[in-house]
C-alpha cells in the first residue's frame, strides 16, 4: 500500500505540475521551450542531473564495470571537463545569443546561401535522428525493468489482453528476447503495453506544460531517484557482506589480480590497454556531439534569468551527475559482482554485456525489501520519465522552432506564425518525436552497443562546435562539412572495424582525425562569414577566443576576446582536478583494498578541496562584461 501511495503521489504531482504551467506554456515558444527565460540556476542544474539519470545509465555503469573494471568509468567521468567547459565558456554565451534552439543559432554566428539548409539538417538530425536514438535507448532499459515488475499478463483481464497480443503479433513488433523466459508474443505485448503507458505519462505533463513542467517534476524526481538509489547500494553491500570485506570476497570470487583490476581506478600498466584507454579519455569529452553544450544543455542554459544562473547550472550538474550519483552506482555495481558472480566463459560470451546490464534489474527484484522495493522503482520511473520529458521537449524545439516556424512559415509560406500556433505545433511534435522513438526501439540490443554507436556519430561534430564560439573563422562550409564528413565516416569505420568495444578508440580516433581536418580546411579554404554578421554575433555574445578582426571592427582591443579567455580555463582546469580529485579519493577510500586507500586517497581530496576556490570565486559574483 505504502508503494502505491508513493506511486500514485508521484503520477498526480507530475501531471498536475503540467496542468499549472500549461497557461503560462501557452504563450509562445519561449514559455513553451525556455520557461520564459526566467529559470533559477539551481533548477536548471538539478534538471540536468535528473536528464542525465536515465533508466539505462546506472544498467550501462553495471555492465562497464563487469566488462573492464571501475578505471573504465573514467569513459563517463572525463565529461566532467566538458560539463565545467560549458559552465565557465559557453553558458552565458547562449543565453547571450537569444535563440530558442541551438539550430537557430547557426542563422546568429554564419551567413551564406546554405544557412537556413544548415539550420533544417541539424533541427533533423539532431531533433529525431539522434535524440531519437537516445530516447530508444532509455526505452530498451525500461523495457527491461518493466518486465520484471509489471506482468501485464498476469494483471490484465484476457478479454483484454489477448486482443492486445493478437494486435503485436500482427504487427511484428519484437523488441529483443526475453529476460524472465517468457514466450515471445506475450513479452512483446507486455513491453508494448508498458512503453505506451510509460510514455502517456510522460507525455501528460510535458506536452501540456513544457519546459515550467518538465523541470518542476525533474527537481522532485531527481529526489526521489537519489534515496532509491541510496537505498538500493545500502541493500546491496549489506547483502553482500558489507564494505569493509568488499575487495576481499571479489578476490575469492575472482582471484586476487581479477578482482585488483575490477577495483582500480587507474588502468593496468601495459601499453596495450593503456593508450587505447588514454585515447579515449583524451578526446570523448571533446569529440562528441554535446561538446559546447549543445541539445538540452543548452536549452537549459538559455532558459535561466542570469548570466550568473547559466553559469551555475552545469556546475552543480557536474557535481551531482560525476561525484554524487557515480559513488552510488559503484556501490551497487560492485556488490552485484559479488551477489552474481560470473565465470571467465560468461565473460567471453557475445551476450556478456547485455546480461550483467541486467544484473541491476535483478538485484532490486531479489534484494530490495517491500517498502524499499516500491521507492527504488518509483525512482528509476522518475529517472525514466526525467529523460523522456526532457527529449520529447527538446526534440519537439526543433520541429517547431527550426522545420515549422523557420523554414516552412518564414521561408517557403512567407508568413509569420503566431505565438499559440506555434504551441499547437510544439505539443503535436512530441507525438512526432515518440513515434520516431518506437521505431528505433526494435533494432537495439545492449544498452552499451547503442552507447558506443551515438558516441560515433556525434564525434565528428565536436571540435567544430567549439571552435565557432572560440574563433572567427569557423564557418558555414565547417559545420556542414564536419556534419558530411561524420556521417560517411561513422558508417565507414562501423563497416570496417566493427562494432568491438576493443577498436572503440581507434574508431573514434580516426572520426575525431578526419571531421576535425575536413572542418578547419573548409573553414580556411572558402569564403569567411560576413563581417556584419560576425559584429552583430561579436557584441551580442561577447565570445572570448580568437576574435581579433571581429573585436577591431567593434572598436575594442583586438587582443581582450583571448586575454579574457584565461580565468574561464583556470576555472574550468581547476574545477575538472578538483571534482575528480575528490572522486577518485573518495573512491578509494571506500572500495579499494586497505593497502591502497591511505596517503594517496587523503592527498587526492585535500588537493581536490585546496582547488575549490580556483572555480568558485566566479560563481560568487558576476564578472563585468567586456
Amino acid at each position: 500500500m505504502l508503494d502505491l501511495l508513493i506511486l500514485g503521489a508521484f503520477v498526480l504531482y507530475s501531471i498536475g505540475s503540467g496542468l499549472h504551467a500549461r497557461g503560462q506554456a501557452s504563450h509562445g515558444l519561449d514559455e513553451y521551450f525556455l520557461a520564459g527565460r526566467r529559470l533559477p540556476g539551481w533548477q536548471a542544474g538539478t534538471s540536468m542531473a535528473a536528464t542525465q539519470f536515465a533508466a539505462d545509465t546506472p544498467l550501462l555503469v553495471t555492465g562497464l564495470v563487469a566488462t573492464a573494471g571501475v578505471f573504465s568509468l573514467w569513459r563517463l567521468w572525463i565529461y566532467a571537463l566538458a560539463f565545467l567547459a560549458m559552465a565557465f565558456v559557453f553558458s552565458a554565451g547562449w543565453r547571450r545569443a537569444g535563440v530558442l534552439t541551438d539550430a537557430e543559432l547557426a542563422e546568429v554566428r554564419y551567413s551564406g546561401r546554405g544557412v537556413v539548409a544548415l539550420r533544417l539538417l541539424k533541427a533533423i538530425y539532431y531533433g529525431t535522428v539522434i535524440n531519437c536514438v537516445v530516447l530508444a535507448m532509455v526505452l530498451v532499459a525500461a523495457i527491461r525493468i518493466a518486465e520484471v515488475f509489471m506482468p501485464w499478463h498476469e494483471w490484465l483481464p484476457p478479454s483484454v489482453y489477448l486482443p492486445l497480443q493478437g494486435l503485436v503479433v500482427a504487427s511484428g513488433f519484437a523488441v529483443g528476447d526475453s529476460i524472465t523466459g517468457l514466450a515471445p508474443a506475450v513479452a512483446h505485448t507486455n513491453s508494448l503495453v508498458s512503453i505506451v503507458l510509460i510514455l502517456a505519462f510522460t507525455a501528460a505533463y510535458s506536452i501540456t506544460g513544457g519546459l515550467r513542467a518538465v523541470v518542476r517534476t525533474d527537481v522532485m524526481q531527481f529526489a526521489l531517484a537519489m534515496i532509491g538509489t541510496a537505498l538500493y547500494a545500502w541493500f546491496a553491500l549489506d547483502a553482500a557482506g558489507g564494505l569493509a570485506g568488499l575487495p576481499d570476497r571479489l578476490a575469492a570470487l575472482y582471484g586476487s589480480d581479477a578482482a585488483a583490476r575490477m577495483l582500480s581506478f587507474t588502468p593496468p600498466s601495459g601499453g596495450e590497454v593503456l593508450m587505447p584507454f588514454l585515447v579515449l579519455i583524451g578526446l570523448q569529452w571533446l569529440f562528441q556531439m554535446n561538446a559546447d553544450g549543445t541539445g538540452y544543455l543548452a536549452q537549459r542554459s538559455m532558459a535561466c534569468h542570469s548570466d550568473l544562473g547559466a553559469r551555475r547550472a552545469p556546475v552543480l550538474f557536474a557535481w551531482l551527475q560525476v561525484f554524487l550519483r557515480s559513488l552510488l552506482w559503484l556501490a551497487i555495481a560492485l556488490g552485484l559482482l559479488v551477489l552474481y558472480p560470473f565465470s571467465p566463459a560468461d565473460a567471453a560470451s557475445p551476450g556478456f554485456a547485455a546480461a550483467r546490464e541486467l544484473t541491476f534489474v535483478r538485484g532490486i527484484d531479489e534484494l530490495l525489501p517491500p517498502g524499499a522495493r516500491g521507492l527504488m522503482l518509483v525512482g528509476l520511473l522518475a529517472a525514466l520519465a526525467s529523460t523522456l520529458d526532457t527529449h520529447l521537449n527538446w526534440g519537439a524545439s526543433y520541429w517547431s522552432n527550426d522545420v515549422y516556424a523557420g523554414v516552412v512559415c518564414r521561408r517557403w509560406l512567407k508568413r509569420s506564425p503566431g505565438p499559440r500556433e506555434l504551441v499547437r505545433v510544439a505539443r503535436l511534435s512530441n507525438l512526432l518525436i515518440m513515434a520516431f522513438a518506437l521505431a528505433v526501439v526494435v533494432h537495439l540490443g545492449s544498452i552499451q552497443t547503442a552507447w558506443f554507436i551515438s558516441l560515433l556519430f556525434g564525434a565528428g561534430m565536436g571540435a567544430v562546435l567549439v571552435l565557432r564560439w572560440l574563433w572567427e573563422r569557423i564557418n558555414l562550409q565547417a559545420e556542414l562539412a564536419a556534419m558530411a564528413a561524420s556521417l560517411v565516416t561513422a558508417p565507414l569505420l562501423l563497416f570496417l572495424l566493427g562494432t568491438d568495444p576493443e577498436r572503440e578508440w581507434l574508431r573514434l580516433a580516426l572520426m575525431a582525425l578526419v571531421t576535425t581536418t575536413v572542418a578547419v580546411l573548409a573553414a580556411l579554404l572558402t569564403p569567411a562569414t560576413d563581417d556584419a554578421t560576425l559584429g552583430a554575433f561579436y557584441a551580442r555574445v561577447r565570445p572570448y577566443g580568437w576574435w581579433r578582426r571581429t573585436a577591431r571592427l567593434c572598436g575594442e582591443d583586438p587582443r581582450a576576446p583571448l586575454r579574457a579567455l584565461g580565468r574561464p580555463l583556470i576555472a574550468v582546469i581547476a574545477g575538472t582536478l578538483s571534482l575528480l580529485a575528490m572522486l577518485a579519493g573518495a573512491g578509494t577510500m571506500l572500495f579499494s583494498p586497505s593497502g591502497v586507500q591511505s596517503l594517496g586517497s587523503w592527498l587526492l581530496v585535500g588537493g581536490g578541496l585546496a582547488l575549490v576556490p580556483l572555480w568558485l570565486a566566479p560563481l560568487l559574483a558576476s564578472p563585468a562584461r567586456r
